[in-house]
């Protein structure tokens, strides 16, 4: 994985040994999407996604120290294959475009965070780089684990 620090923005970026459509996939089909999204430890309990323009997705990320994280987003864009891009409105707020590169039957997945304050980016920051690492390494699991 690689990662850099912009302008109130961290990028992320990986490449999946699996088709585009199966690394889309697990974006947006909530049942997988619960399995992986969060850093090593955490779960997810989803009380809503509407995966449409305008869509509401709340969820709760349980922490492994028993601390609930209550998360609300609005997707903003969904392009099938491309591109998802989301505002986060709880906690930090900060608008999530993921982008999907085909490359040949491997995909390249680009995360990025632009925060809307920079304080917040200052402090996210701190922990946000390695959370997102782990969050892409548990998203591979996952398609390893979908493949047996």
């Amino acid at each position: 994985m690689k990662s850099t620090i912009g302008e109130n923005e961290i990028i992320s970026s990986r490449e999946f040994d699996f088709p585009r459509v199966r690394v889309f996939e697990a974006w947006t089909n909530p049942d997988q999407l619960a399995c992986w999204w969060g850093p090593n430890g955490f779960t997810n309990t989803f009380h809503e996604f509407d995966l449409r323009p305008g869509g509401t997705w709340r969820y709760v990320m349980h922490g492994p120290d028993g601390v609930d994280y209550p998360n609300h987003n609005v997707f903003e864009e969904i392009l099938p294959l491309e591109r998802i891009i989301l505002r986060h409105l709880s906690g930090h707020e900060f608008q999530l475009t993921a982008t999907f590169e085909e490359l040949g039957d491997r995909t390249r997945v680009i995360f990025r965070q632009l925060f809307m304050k920079a304080a917040e980016f200052e402090e996210a920051k701190q922990y946000c780089v390695e959370a997102n690492e782990q969050n892409l390494d548990r998203l591979n699991a996952l398609l390893e684990e979908l493949m047996v």
